[in-house]
């Protein structure tokens, strides 16, 4: 048998009253206060969540915009010209 001194016994949490609903089956109902309580918490795990996610994205935004952007390991596209813009380089003599 174990002794337990009555300091160092944990308060006990008040669970929610049970009550009947038409089926006759108990359902645990939960105060307002309780109810608010929880929402608050979701939202700020949420917000911790979204927050981590933003600097993230940031972070990936500074690195793209410090990194710039290389030709390296590309092919060149080439750009056809039309009938009339070749034309029109003849007549200004501006082949090259």
């Amino acid at each position: 048998m174990i002794m337990v001194d009555e300091k160092d016994k944990k308060p006990e949490e008040k669970e929610p009253a049970a009550e009947n609903n038409d089926n006759g089956v108990q359902q645990k109902t939960i105060s307002e206060l309780d109810r608010a309580d929880q929402i608050a918490e979701r939202q700020a795990r949420e917000n911790t969540r979204r927050e981590a996610i933003l600097e993230r994205e940031e972070a990936l935004a500074a690195r793209k915009a410090v990194g710039g952007v290389t030709d390296a390991g590309q092919t060149p596209v080439k750009v056809e010209e039309s009938n009339s813009d070749y034309a029109k380089k003849v007549m200004a003599n501006d082949l090259k």
